[in-house]
């Protein structure tokens, strides 16, 4: 291919903002389990899995920058692109679980999360300190199929979204910052199929975009952190603790709620689907390592057996 000027100079200006860092993990990691939970939808255009290699697009204080990760022989090889690069470099190890702290996790209280943690041994806890993002994301999720909120987010993240520079696999976008996010049109919410009250509590939301991501970093206990997450209206515990689960790597959040989650931890710990009540009851011997144990129970690959027809989605949109 003949490179032209402007595409020449292009890839001059990606080279100098290219900055590269080994992260050696002090402990095994999975990295596609620790990071890879944060994909949401195959089609996810803030992140890509292509082979052994995790792209990621960001937003940061210095602006929006890609990041691409690869496990080789126990060490990350990180690789970062655009003006945000020195910042998103500094955030792998907390990517990587090196905040996990998991003093006190004593899995053999449950042979299967006894096997499962044994078979896992790499699977860490991810951190993106990107509180807002994932409250929006989590806003969009509410009381929809994940196909409907992966659509969404895809449209709105896409076109309002900041595009990451590199040599991404395919066109990768930092989400919009709170500002954009509080500025998108109603037209453009409707078309991407999230309801009005959904739109609304983003955009009520991003009105204290910042305020929100320091209260929250500011607290250490999930309490606080519900706390602070559900003073905003339309934001309850469920969308708490997913924000929580993203953003902090909290090891006891809970997405109480869930539509499927309460049935899985149920089949996997007693043999049976319960509700929300009997799902904390049986998570309850892990009181701060609740998240912890519902990821190993996803790890495991033990799934409660399909009953009925899936939850059909409902689009308003022609309505």
């Amino acid at each position: 291919m003949t490179l032209t000027a402007d595409s020449a100079a292009a890839d001059a200006v990606d080279a100098d903002l290219r900055r590269d860092t080994v992260y050696r993990p002090p402990h095994d990691l999975d990295l596609l389990r620790t990071v890879g939970m944060l994909r949401r939808g195959r089609n996810d255009p803030t992140m890509i899995i292509d082979g052994p290699v995790i792209w990621r697009a960001l937003r940061t204080p210095l602006g929006p920058a890609s990041l691409a990760l690869r496990l080789v022989g126990g060490e990350v090889r990180a690789t970062a692109w655009g003006t945000g690069a020195e910042h998103a470099l500094a955030r792998v190890p907390a990517l990587c679980g090196a905040d996990d702290d998991d003093d006190g996790f004593d899995a053999s209280r449950h042979p299967l999360i006894a096997e499962a943690g044994r078979r896992n041994p790499g699977l860490r806890l991810t951190r993106t300190d990107e509180v807002f993002d994932a409250l929006a994301c989590a806003i969009i999720e509410q009381k929809v199929t994940g196909m409907q909120a992966f659509g969404a987010w895809r449209w709105l993240v896409s076109r309002y979204g900041e595009r990451a520079p590199g040599p991404t696999p395919r066109p990768l976008f930092a989400p919009p910052s709170a500002e954009h996010w509080r500025r998108i049109p109603s037209w453009a919410w409707h078309r991407a199929g999230v309801e009005p009250p959904q739109s609304r509590t983003i955009v009520r939301a991003a009105e204290r975009g910042d305020r929100i991501a320091r209260a929250v970093q500011a607290v250490t206990s999930g309490a606080d952190r519900d706390r602070v997450l559900t003073s905003l209206p339309g934001v309850g515990v469920w969308t708490s603790a997913e924000t929580r689960i993203r953003a902090l790597g909290d090891p006891d959040a809970v997405s109480v709620g869930d539509y499927h989650l309460a049935h899985e931890v149920g089949y996997a710990l007693a043999g049976k689907r319960t509700d929300d009540a009997g799902m904390l009851e049986l998570l309850a011997p892990w009181a701060g390592h609740r998240q912890r144990v519902v990821r190993l129970i996803f790890a495991s690959g033990v799934h409660e057996p399909r009953r009925g027809p899936r939850l059909a989605p409902e689009d308003h949109r022609d309505r």
